[in-house]
């Protein structure tokens, strides 16, 4: 490592896995707070010898690279520390710690980089105490970590999960025999000739890991798995009275209505995870094209896009940690993705989940429960299959998202062609001007986020020829020059005619944007044409321009009466609450955060903002 790389990661770091102590005679002593939670969230850098002034945004203006002189004796005190008992676990290699020298001087910089730290390494502690010396990492810097996400850590350290253990007075009469009764059906009809169909129901469960005798404890009764998958509701909330379950679709809100279907308690169904899984799966994939194939003469309605959603949904039962103070199992549907969240965190980085074939289920006897009535694929292979499926269908990669804060996981699976996603930042882009009105523009951002389900590759060229015809038309909107951007939008109402589902909504969209640009060209020429006119125009624009700017700051002060201290939100967080799309929402936080009202966090892909 060269101080230009020191300096590259400063510039497009995101702050949350950089930390800078300048060290200037002696090795600082809150590295071990910040060592502590790199490890036990996602890892990052602490470099020695740099200032660092957190008021400061631009990174030439927050960093200063002093050096130190005595970072051999520095380098060689951590060492020495970090081999002691100041911390429970030494998770570096030696190329984790360099010296940097800085260029023409006696001076270097220390970097140091923590690894995020394995399952069964976690927590890593400070001070031989675990619940006073455990610090995780959020974008205020180091925190301690609360008893609960100590405890979890130290559960995932098990290599047989958490949902084999036995829930003392939980027996079998806290079992609902109508989901148990379905259960085994399906069971039966996956595995006709199992010895396990001739058993009885608790012995059944005993083979399945729901029903278990602890001889330490010389205790007998359900086990999480049995109790959460096929037990009655009221016994489930009064043991997990925090967790809930809860599916949305939204796939067709509007403003009068939030979602179009919605399975939670209601007190008409029993509650557990096998009759949630049964009722939201059917619903997930009602809206997916099914092609019309016979196998063996029978029709297949399953698609590899199918069992890629029901994956998913799997993936976060099995994953989720039930034993957390509070935590929801969440799915919504929108009309473009599909999104999971479940409590817990990530046992593997997201690198090596989407690598695949090193599976760490938190849950593997609701694994197999699953499997063994054909949900869920071999250990390790489900993300791995649904990034393949998504690729196939030439759609953006799904996102893997982990909270650290919030102690919960969310997956997201957009179904949005892969060219959407270099438009994205051009839908950012895009400024409301007092010549188009906002229901038009809101259109262009909506027609360029059109996915491709079922799109040949030669539409799929065209389409992505007129998206990068949008980009450049777009880069001249400001100097009111139309005609490239009409010329592309022309060109896209006529391609859009080949594009299904979605092609009369896009010729409508489309439509609409040529006849206001229409307008907008006819008013530039004439405006051309005449001084005075041209004058009077811009007179009102500029009032025009007043009129939205008002507009839009009362969107944006709505948006900051909502937006709590210290907390981060994603776009379509902020969209819910104010009822906006998620690309006009994305503009006005765009605005705010240039305005130096909110901090954006992240890449682009998992960005999220707080207020400042």
């Amino acid at each position: 490592m060269e101080i230009s790389d020191v300096k590259e990661l400063l510039n497009k770091g995101e702050k949350v896995d950089i930390e800078c102590k300048e060290s200037d005679s002696k090795l600082s002593k809150s590295i071990w707070e910040t060592y502590s939670s790199f490890a036990n969230t996602s890892g990052g850098y602490i470099f020695l010898g740099i200032k660092e002034d957190k008021k400061k945004k631009l990174p030439e203006e927050r960093f200063q690279i002093q050096g130190i002189k005595n970072y051999d004796v520095q380098v060689k005190a951590f060492w020495d520390t970090v081999n002691s008992n100041k911390v429970n676990k030494n998770i570096l290699k030696d190329e984790d710690v360099q010296i940097v020298t800085i260029p023409s001087t006696a001076l270097a910089v220390v970097s140091i980089h923590v690894p995020r730290a394995d399952y069964n390494n976690r927590p890593v502690f400070i001070n031989e105490n675990p619940y006073t010396g455990t610090f995780k990492r959020n974008h205020e810097g180091d925190y301690h970590a609360s008893e609960d996400e100590i405890n979890a850590m130290l559960r995932d350290q098990k290599s047989e999960g958490n949902d084999g253990i036995v829930l003392e007075h939980y027996g079998m009469e806290d079992i609902d025999l109508e989901t148990l009764g379905h259960y085994r059906t399906m069971f039966q009809n996956n595995n006709p000739d199992h010895v396990w169909n001739q058993e009885d129901n608790k012995q059944f469960l005993t083979m399945l890991g729901g029903y278990k005798k602890d001889r330490s404890k010389n205790i007998e009764g359900l086990t999480i798995a049995g109790l959460l998958m096929f037990g009655k509701g009221i016994a489930i909330r009064d043991r997990f009275s925090n967790l809930m379950m809860d599916y949305r679709d939204e796939s067709h809100a509007t403003d009068d209505m939030r979602w179009s279907d919605r399975v939670t308690y209601d007190g008409t169904w029993e509650n557990n995870l096998f009759n949630f899984f049964m009722k939201v799966s059917p619903k997930l994939s009602a809206d997916l094209k099914k092609p019309f194939v016979l196998d063996n003469q029978q029709r297949v309605d399953d698609t590899p896009i199918h069992k890629a959603i029901r994956e998913a949904f799997v993936n976060m039962i099995i994953h989720s940690d039930y034993l957390l103070d509070s935590g929801t199992l969440k799915i919504l549907k929108k009309q473009d993705e599909f999104i999971f969240t479940n409590p817990g965190s990530l046992k593997l980085s997201v690198e090596e989940i989407f690598k695949g074939g090193n599976s760490k289920s938190r849950n593997p006897a609701m694994q197999l429960m699953l499997r063994m009535v054909g949900f869920g694929d071999n250990a390790g292979s489900g993300i791995p299959t649904i990034l393949n499926t998504w690729k196939e269908a030439d759609w953006v990669e799904p996102n893997l998202y982990e909270d650290t804060h919030l102690n919960q996981v969310t997956l997201t699976l957009k179904t949005w062609a892969t060219w959407t996603e270099s438009v994205e930042e051009l839908q950012n882009s895009i400024v409301y001007l007092p010549s188009i009105s906002e229901e038009s523009m809101t259109a262009m951002k909506n027609a360029l986020s059109i996915y491709n389900l079922g799109i040949s590759p030669e539409v799929r060229a065209n389409l992505t020829q007129v998206a990068v015809a949008v980009s450049n038309a777009m880069k001249t909107v400001n100097h009111l020059d139309f005609s490239g951007l009409y010329e592309a939008v022309s060109r896209f109402a006529e391609v859009s005619k080949m594009v299904q589902p979605a092609s009369e909504n896009a010729r409508k969209l489309a439509a609409l944007i040529s006849d206001e640009l229409k307008i907008s060209i006819e008013s530039a020429n004439k405006s051309a044409n005449s001084d005075e006119k041209s004058a009077n125009n811009s007179a009102d624009s500029n009032k025009e321009s007043a009129d939205v700017m008002v507009a839009l700051n009362k969107r944006q002060t709505q948006i900051l009466t909502i937006m709590e201290d210290g907390r981060e939100y994603t776009t379509e967080a902020i969209a819910g609450i104010i009822g906006l799309k998620g690309p006009r929402t994305r503009q006005l936080m765009n605005e705010l955060v240039e305005l130096g009202k909110v901090e954006s966090l992240g890449t682009t892909k998992d960005r999220r903002y707080r207020k400042k």
